[in-house]
């Protein structure tokens, strides 16, 4: 995979850390748009040393938290109805950026298999109090022995997408599923808020995707696209991270306007603030 970022698309700024600014750059043939200047590997890791980072978190101190925490609850059991759905006879689950486990709690809760990998010390820490398998590299999960991967909201953060693409095709297992969720840079509210966007997250997300850059990516590694599905939470959820960065304040009713309006356009464009791509492994 040879990825040519050469079109300056637009410049970003890490609101929630650092307070950097950097440049997002376009690849033409894959669509999608990846972050500039790389962050050093050594350095990368300060990038996520903030308490707001609330996903290697179980935080319910404030009333964001409170909700985001609601709304993780319920965007679970959303992500195991599409399991359902696709009808997937249970077995291996693995889950790359776990987390602090509770997709895979519900999961061996559900009669599945549960793994995980999850880089953040403290985060793996949480899913291993909670009963979890844990991985310290994807290097030491067997050749096809997975039935099911899972990546919420990871691919973006993945350093080397040709490495983890062929890791994920010498894990999954023949005719196994893949399931990837990622931010969407031509959504309604990424378009509204530009600069602004809290879903760019640079320089913790180092790539961006739009919907055609799924199957341009995955297709050579024998990757088949199946179905998207549509994340109707997230457009509210970055919305109000997004006005918070624009305004210093969250605007409530401002963000759930935006992020209502984000979902109502996408119903004809499936351009939705983040999707789930369904892909079986050939």
């Amino acid at each position: 995979m040879r990825i040519n970022a050469n079109i300056k698309y637009i410049e970003v700024e890490d609101f929630s850390v650092s307070k950097e600014k950097f440049e997002l750059y376009m690849d033409e043939n894959y669509q999608l748009l990846k972050t500039e200047p790389f962050p050093e590997l050594d350095k990368l890791g300060s990038y996520y040393e903030s308490p707001d980072y609330i996903s290697h978190t179980d935080s319910k101190k404030t009333f964001f938290d409170k909700v985001y925490q609601a709304v993780k609850s319920k965007a679970i059991q959303n992500k195991y109805k599409i399991l359902e759905d696709i009808n997937i006879t249970k077995g291996v689950l693995l889950d790359i950026g776990c987390g602090t486990g509770e997709f895979l709690v519900e999961g061996n809760n559900r009669g599945w298999n549960v793994l995980g990998y999850e880089p953040n010390e403290g985060a793996r820490k949480l899913s291993i109090e909670k009963g979890i398998s844990i991985v310290n590299e994807l290097s030491e999960v067997e050749d096809h022995s997975v039935d099911v991967i899972t990546m919420w909201h990871v691919l973006e953060h993945v350093v080397d997408l040709d490495e983890q693409i062929s890791t994920l095709k010498r894990i999954l297992k023949k005719g196994g599923t893949l399931i990837i969720a990622v931010p969407n840079y031509n959504s309604y509210d990424a378009k509204y808020y530009g600069k602004y966007w809290a879903a760019y997250d640079v320089p913790r997300h180092l790539w961006h995707f739009s919907q055609m850059s799924i199957p341009l990516l995955f297709n050579p590694y024998g990757f088949e696209l199946v179905e998207k599905y549509p994340m109707l939470f997230d457009s509210f959820y970055v919305s109000l991270l997004s006005e918070q960065y624009k305004t210093g304040k969250k605007n409530w009713f401002k963000a759930f306007r935006v992020g209502l309006k984000s979902n109502i356009e996408a119903r004809t464009n499936l351009e939705y603030s983040s999707l789930i791509y369904y892909l079986k492994k050939n």
